[in-house]
């Protein structure tokens, strides 16, 4: 039997569910991580196979790339990158590594870096890079399986 309780109970379902369905749906993180519009903060990605250490990048040597503004040091760094930007920038988006190995994101310190088997990895802080570095082949491994799906 419907009791005028259960009856007020869907009704209310039936008029809000329309409404519930029709909500906007959250935008997806960016696919680069960015502060103030820069990836790495402004730090020349290059820089870590070159010079083995973070350095900051200079207004006038930047491009845009995966709708992020990417710095260099120089003219030449700015070069190799725009020939090929996939070997030098950040795996998972500049995210941290580590994050992404376990489903989710988080921001990046550049000096919280690391490079294997030639691509770049960053991480939120120097702690959690010597979490990541225990297993980075397993971490890579989960990380990729991740990755781009924690963006949703």
């Amino acid at each position: 039997m419907l009791t005028r309780r259960k009856f007020m109970a869907a009704a209310a379902l039936t008029a809000t569910g329309p409404a519930l369905l029709a909500r906007p749906a959250y935008a997806m993180k960016s696919k680069i991580f960015t502060k103030n519009g820069l990836a790495i903060r402004g730090i020349d990605p290059v820089a870590y196979f070159t010079a083995g250490a973070p350095t900051m990048g200079v207004g006038d040597h930047s491009s845009e790339w995966n709708g992020a503004t990417w710095q260099f040091a120089s003219a030449e760094n700015k070069a190799l990158f725009d020939g090929d930007p996939e070997a030098y920038a950040p795996k998972y988006g500049g995210y941290c590594a580590y994050a992404v190995s376990k489903g989710s994101t988080a921001s990046t310190d550049p000096e919280a870096w690391t490079i294997h088997e030639n691509r770049l990895y960053l991480n939120f802080s120097t702690t959690v890079r010597g979490i990541w570095s225990e297993d980075i082949p397993g971490n890579v491994a989960k990380a990729d399986a991740n990755w781009p799906g924690v963006l949703a």
